[in-house]
C-alpha cells in the first residue's frame, strides 16, 4: 500500500520514472492486493481486519473522477480504484456515496421542475424536497402514508414537519423524526423486532402474524433515507443484518430471485444474535454421549417472543424426527438456516426493498456490510474532551471560569447522561464516521434569563446557555434539560 501511495503522489520525485513509462505499476500493485484480500476473506475469522487494507492516502485523490471512470462503460479497460473498493477507506466511500446522493437529489429536483414548467404551472419550493408531515400521536401511521404516497420523491432532500408545531426544518426536526420513529417501531407493542439481551441487539420476529410487511418496508426506507441524507440512526441490528442487506448489493430484476439469503449461515452469524443459543448448539455438536437418549431433542425449535414461548418445526414432521449423533449436524444447519433465512424471509425482503428503494446506487456496491452499519449507525465512542477542542463560543470566553465549570460538569456525567447531552445538543447520540473532529459545535450565551433551562438548536449543533450563578445550578439545570429533551428546547 505504501508503494501505491508513493507512486500515486510522486509527481515531484525525480528518482522515479515518469508516469508515462510506469502506468502499469499502480494497477499491478492493486491487483496483487486484491489477491491478498480475496485470500484473507477465505479465512474465518480473516487473518487481517478489513480496515488494514485501507489506503487512507487515497482519500485525497479526485474520488468522484475515479468513480466516473469506473462507471464509464465506454472505457471498460481503464483503471480505477473503485474497481477495488477494499482499498478505499470508509471516509472515501462515504464521500462518494454522499456526492452521488446529492447528484441524484439535484437530478430528481430538476425533473420535478421541468415537469411543472412543461405543464405551465408555477413551481413551488416544495417540489425540490421529500416533505414528510406527521402527527406525533400517529407517528408510524402518518409516516407510512407519507412515504407510500411519495415514493417518487424518496430521492429528494428530506424535510420533516410536525402537525400543529411551528418551525422550519433545518435538520433538527429530521433528526427528531428519525429518533422518535425508530424508538416507536422497535417497541415490543409492534411485535416486529425481538430484543436479545445477551447480544443487546434486535432481530426480526419469526412469527409475522400481524402482517407488518409495510412497517418492515418503512424501517428499510428509514435506513435508506438516513444514509441518503447523512443522518445517523440509533439501531441495534447485528452485523449479519447488514451483510444480508447487501445480498445482493443490487436489487435483482426477476421477482423469483432470492433476496437477503445467506448461503451457508454459520454459528458465528447466529452468535451475533443469540450467543446463549450458539453455545448450546456447539455443545450439541461436541457431545460425546448418546444425543438421542440424553437430550431428547426433535427437529423443532422453541423461541420466546414477547413473553410467549413458540415452537416451530425445522422440517416436515419435525416433531417426530429425533436428533441423533448422526443427524445433529443437519439439525444445526437447519436451525441456522431457519433463524437467519427461512423464518424471516418475507419480513427481511420488505426491509431490503425499502432500503434499496432509496439507496439503490452503484456506489453501494463498493461497501461491505460492516461499512453500511457504520454509515447508518455512526460511532458510539464518545470522548467529550474532543468535543471541547472543536467548540466555538458566542458571548463566552473559552477560558473563563463558567466555561471551565461547564466542561467539568459534562465530563463528570455518567456515560448514559453524556449520550443524552449529545442527543440534546446535536439531535443524535452517535458520532459521524470521522468522529467529533468532523463536527461543529457552538455554545452561545443566553443573556438576562438566569432561570431558563439550557436550549439547543440541533440543526446547527448549538447549545444556548444562561450564565448561571454557580456550578451547582449549572449542573442541575443541564441535567434537567438533557433528561427531558424530547420535544422541549429542541429546534
Amino acid at each position: 500500500m505504501q508503494f501505491i501511495t508513493v507512486r500515486q503522489f510522486s509527481s515531484g520525485d525525480k528518482t522515479l520514472p515518469p508516469m508515462t513509462k510506469s502506468r502499469w505499476w499502480i494497477p499491478t500493485a492493486t491487483k496483487l492486493l486484491a489477491l491478498i484480500n480475496a485470500a484473507n476473506n477465505e479465512y474465518s475469522p480473516p487473518l487481517l481486519h478489513y480496515t488494514e487494507l485501507y489506503n487512507s492516502a487515497l482519500d485525497h485523490i479526485d474520488l468522484m473522477q475515479d468513480y466516473y471512470v469506473w462507471q464509464n462503460c465506454r472505457h471498460p479497460g481503464q483503471f480505477a480504484y473503485c474497481q477495488y473498493p477494499f482499498i478505499l477507506s470508509i471516509l472515501a466511500k462515504r464521500f462518494i456515496l454522499t456526492k452521488d446522493s446529492e447528484q441524484q437529489m439535484i437530478l430528481n429536483a430538476r425533473k420535478s421542475l421541468v415537469a411543472k414548467m412543461t405543464r405551465h404551472q408555477m413551481p413551488q419550493i416544495d417540489i425540490f424536497f421529500l416533505n414528510i408531515n406527521v402527527r406525533r400521536s400517529w407517528l408510524v401511521h402518518d409516516s407510512l402514508n407519507e412515504i407510500t404516497c411519495k415514493q417518487k420523491d424518496l430521492k429528494k432532500k428530506l424535510k420533516v414537519s410536525f402537525v400543529g408545531e411551528p418551525g422550519l426544518d433545518m435538520g433538527g426536526l429530521t433528526k427528531e423524526w428519525f429518533l422518535l420513529l425508530v424508538r416507536e417501531i422497535f417497541d415490543s407493542n409492534y411485535g416486529m423486532f425481538v430484543y436479545h439481551s445477551h447480544s443487546k441487539s434486535y432481530w426480526f420476529s419469526v412469527d409475522n402474524k400481524e402482517g407488518n410487511l409495510r412497517e418492515y418496508n418503512l424501517i428499510g426506507v428509514l435506513m435508506g433515507l438516513a444514509v441518503y441524507n447523512s443522518n445517523i440512526l440509533d439501531l441495534h441490528f447485528p452485523s449479519v443484518c447488514y451483510r444480508k442487506l447487501l445480498t445482493p448489493p443490487v436489487v435483482p430484476n426477476a421477482n423469483i430471485a432470492r433476496i437477503g439469503i445467506i448461503d451457508t449461515p454459520s454459528l458465528d452469524d447466529l452468535n451475533e444474535i443469540m450467543p446463549d443459543v450458539t453455545r448450546g448448539l456447539k455443545e450439541l455438536l461436541d457431545y460425546d454421549g448418546n444425543v438421542e437418549e440424553d437430550m431428547g431433542m426433535n427437529f423443532q425449535i422453541s423461541l420466546e417472543e414477547f413473553g410467549e414461548m413458540k415452537t416451530f418445526e425445522l422440517k416436515p414432521n419435525g416433531a417426530e424426527i429425533p436428533v441423533t449423533n448422526e443427524n445433529r449436524t443437519e439439525y444445526v444447519s437447519a436451525y441456522l438456516d431457519w433463524i437467519l433465512n427461512t423464518a424471516i424471509y418475507e419480513q427481511f425482503k420488505a426491509f431490503y426493498l425499502g432500503f434499496h428503494s432509496v439507496c439503490a446506487s452503484n456506489a453501494l456496491i463498493m461497501l461491505r456490510g460492516e461499512e453500511v452499519e457504520m454509515l447508518v449507525c455512526g460511532s458510539q465512542k464518545l470522548d467529550l474532551s474532543q468535543l471541547r477542542k472543536v467548540t466555538e463560543y458566542d458571548g463566552f470566553d473559552p477560558t473563563e471560569e463558567f466555561i471551565e465549570s461547564f466542561w467539568e460538569v459534562v465530563q463528570n456525567l455518567s456515560s448514559e447522561l453524556q449520550k443524552k447531552f449529545l442527543l440534546f445538543a446535536t439531535g443524535s447520540d452517535r458520532l459521524p464516521i470521522g468522529g467529533i473532529a468532523e463536527m461543529s459545535f457552538k455554545i452561545t450565551r443566553l443573556p438576562h434569563r438566569m432561570d431558563n433551562l439550557p436550549e439547543a438548536h440541533t440543526c446547527f449543533n448549538q447549545l444556548v446557555l444562561p450564565r448561571y450563578e454557580n456550578k451547582k445550578i449549572l449542573q442541575e439545570k443541564l441535567i434537567t434539560a438533557i433528561s427531558n429533551a424530547e420535544g422541549f428546547g429542541l429546534e
